[in-house]
């Protein structure tokens, strides 16, 4: 029960009663033609700009065109009046029954109010996180989580198909360095004096369980082994407990991927037809997409699988890309670039309409040349949406967190979330967008007051059924429920800041559809602390005015009518909150 999507086809409709033609005898194209709140509640419940966008290609004047439509506009049975604001804007005021239904659609749909479920849903995989399997989640690592993890559940509330993807980089020279780590503490458990661990190894305590394992199973074999035997040993087990260690990090942040997809498949021959990547590149040959050519070095810093001699590049620039890239170096051996181009591929084949990649900062560079990578391997087949994720700063009373002993250097998600909770971290990630730097203060997070907006949310949302409980306890007759409450007289909420309520959630399932739309999840969490002030001004509101309390005992209907408004607000915030990964809590102590 999209409000603004009804009132936008009404408007729509009065546009094509007016058949209205340009100069070429063209209907107008009513695309861009919105129904929206406007800034200025006393301007009215809605408002249109339809004569604004519509008058110029039509060769009119906006305020003659407005006039127009005023005028069809004022038939509208649910219309109680229609003006022309500025050079030619359109305000509206509906009925109060438009605001009843409202209220009545989001009792009897539940905290499925706004959500969309379309026949034929979109297939979406959004991939996030995506951290090297070499230790323990970092902070740095938090924000791409919860922003990819939160994305992946608007869309899903939005009507997309969608899949939650981790992509293990298990096929770099990384993952050696691991095992030769790991193989360190093995031997630390055997009783060694392994001293300092050398640099350009993995230092951080967490290998030491992994030594133990192999210790445990494996006694002192391995040591006499040669490191071609012993190396993919010790590399498996580091591996598993690695991805051991990041899943279970991940889910003490409510963070659970449906697919694990291994980097490593990528490069596996299967038997004589070859491997992922070597399919790849026979498809873009076929296309014409590869040729043997030499590179200009780049502009900064000078990337590692830059090479001055002949390799094979990819035309990436044909598909709005900087420049080509290489797929394969001269020596045969295939670029970081190459096992990108087969992932996006095996997702394509897999049927996926759109791909999400959320990603740090620091791979900002990236998003032309993946999207250069979805043009060409699916023919446009595919939406490439590409999102970064800015730095978080840890911060204490101002003061700037420092780095952790068990890591080695670095804080730990698991530390981050384990002091604080999931629910702060989730928040708090979210409640500024995903591309601006964000200050994570740990004793702000943890206030109990107005100025902590997860705490200001969610005691909203505990204040509501903390309502519906008392009004069990005093009221004649107990029976409060959805059943009762949809069928409440809502005619009898008529104080401004009651109606207003309603009006904020009306806006509910337009923010989704942005939101979506966007691939931006922030606006849900604005969204919220937006509904959970107004709940709040008006519950303070009540104080100070008796006659505007949720609960009377001595007039059960109005009484009623306001704990339904109670209810839906409490919808909607668990609602808003579920989309986010956060609590909606019943009671705070």
């Amino acid at each position: 029960m999209n409000i603004f999507a009804d009132f936008t086809q009404r408007v729509k409709k009065v546009v094509e009663e007016l058949e209205l033609k340009d100069a070429s005898g063209v209907s107008p194209d009513l695309a861009r033609v919105v129904v929206e709140a406007p800034r200025d509640p006393d301007h009215g419940d809605f408002a249109t700009n339809a004569a604004m966008v519509l008058a110029k290609p039509m060769g009119m004047k906006p305020r003659d065109l407005a006039e127009r439509l005023v005028e069809g506009l004022k038939g509208d049975p649910d219309i109680t009046e229609a003006t022309i604001a500025g050079p030619g804007f359109i305000n509206l005021r509906v009925k109060p029954a438009v605001w009843q239904r409202v209220l009545g659609g989001i009792l009897e749909q539940g905290q499925q109010f706004g959500a969309v479920v379309p026949q034929s849903p979109a297939k979406v995989n959004v991939e996030y996180v995506s951290a090297n399997p070499t230790g323990p989640m970092h902070v740095g690592h938090i924000r791409g989580a919860v922003v990819g993890d939160a994305l992946a559940n608007l869309l899903t509330f939005a009507g997309s198909d969608v899949v939650k993807e981790y992509y293990i980089n298990d096929a770099g020279s990384q993952i050696e360095t691991l095992a030769r780590s790991a193989f360190l503490r093995y031997r630390e458990a055997l009783g060694e004096d392994i001293g300092e661990i050398p640099a350009g190894y993995y230092p951080g305590d967490y290998l030491k369980p992994v030594g133990a394992i192999l210790k445990d199973q494996y006694g002192d074999k391995l040591k006499d082994m040669p490191e071609v035997e012993w190396l993919p040993i010790v590399k498996d087990a580091a591996m598993a407990a690695m991805l051991d260690l990041i899943r279970s990090d991940l889910s003490a942040l409510g963070v659970e991927h449906e697919i694990f997809f291994s980097e490593r498949t990528l490069h596996e021959r299967n038997g004589g037809n070859g491997s992922k990547i070597d399919h790849m590149l026979d498809g873009l040959r076929e296309k014409g997409l590869i040729y043997q050519g030499t590179l200009p070095p780049p502009k900064g810093q000078v990337p590692e699988d830059w090479e001055d001699r002949e390799q094979t590049l990819f035309r990436a620039s044909d598909f709005g890309d900087d420049t080509d890239r290489a797929l394969k170096k001269s020596d045969g051996s295939y670029t970081y670039f190459a096992a990108d181009v087969a992932y996006f591929q095996d997702k394509f084949e897999r049927g996926f309409q759109e791909t999400i990649y959320v990603l740090g900062a620091d791979h900002s560079g990236y998003a032309k040349r993946l999207q250069a990578v979805g043009k060409a391997v699916s023919g446009g087949k595919t939406d490439v949406i590409v999102r970064f994720c800015q730095l978080v700063k840890l911060m204490r009373d101002g003061e700037p967190v420092k780095m952790s002993k068990r890591s080695g250097d670095f804080i730990t998600l698991r530390e981050v979330v384990d002091e604080v909770g999931p629910d702060p971290v989730r928040f708090m990630m979210l409640y500024r967008k995903n591309d601006a730097p964000l200050d994570f203060d740990f004793k702000k997070v943890t206030e109990q007051s107005k100025d902590n907006p997860v705490f200001y949310v969610q005691y909203a949302h505990a204040r509501c059924c903390s309502v519906l409980r008392q009004a069990v306890e005093e009221l004649p007759d107990p029976v409060v429920n959805d059943v009762v409450l949809a069928q409440t007289d809502f005619a009898l909420l008529g104080d401004v800041g009651e109606l207003e309520l309603i009006a904020k959630m009306a806006e509910w399932p337009k923010v989704v559809n942005a939101a979506a739309d966007t691939h931006e999840p922030h606006r849900i969490a604005f969204y919220l602390h937006e509904l959970a002030s107004s709940f709040h001004g008006h519950w303070n509101r009540g104080k100070e005015m008796p006659h505007l309390r949720f609960i009377d005992a001595g007039n059960s209907k109005l009484t009623l009518a306001r704990l339904a408004l109670v209810r839906a607000i409490s919808l909607v915030l668990a609602s808003g909150l579920s989309i986010l990964g956060v609590n909606a809590p019943e009671e705070m102590r």
